[in-house]
């Protein structure tokens, strides 16, 4: 069976993106170590777009590449890093850090590329996404 033409289509528009994130990153002065890292080998959805050192910050940076069509009016940020996608990520990145032994700092990202192959891009990069740590859970003390 051949893979149709729009999932070629979005394929081109996805390596787009994370070329225009890469460039972004190098010329913030990030070290590009790996691309499409897939750090356990059993479960092949777990993967990170990019994974980068900033010697600035002595720490590695996961990066999640979300490439656009264009600017919604009314937009949220961040739209499509939903709960499972953060869950895959939050997993990826562990398997990564233990893998490669990591016992230093690190940090998650996020770069939105806006635009097309062929286009001027507009790039978004989120620093310090807060995808590591889990929310606050209330326990109530006493009874009543």
């Amino acid at each position: 069976m051949r893979p149709d033409r729009t999932e070629n289509e979005s394929v081109r528009r996805g390596k787009w993106g994370e070329d225009v994130a890469t460039e972004l990153l190098r010329a913030e002065g990030l070290v590009v170590m790996e691309r499409n890292s897939r750090p356990h080998p059993r479960d092949r959805r777990l993967e990170i777009d990019i994974v980068a050192y900033d010697r600035a910050a002595d720490a590695i940076v996961f990066v999640e590449v979300k490439q656009h069509k264009g600017h919604t009016p009314g937009e949220r940020r961040l739209r499509s890093v939903n709960a499972a996608k953060r869950l895959r990520l939050r997993r990826a990145c562990r398997a990564w850090l233990l893998k490669g032994r990591w016992r230093g700092a690190y940090r998650f990202d996020v770069v939105e590329v806006f635009g097309s192959p062929g286009s001027r891009p507009e790039a978004d990069h989120a620093k310090g996404v807060n995808l590591f740590v889990r929310p606050a859970r209330f326990v109530k003390w006493g009874g009543g």
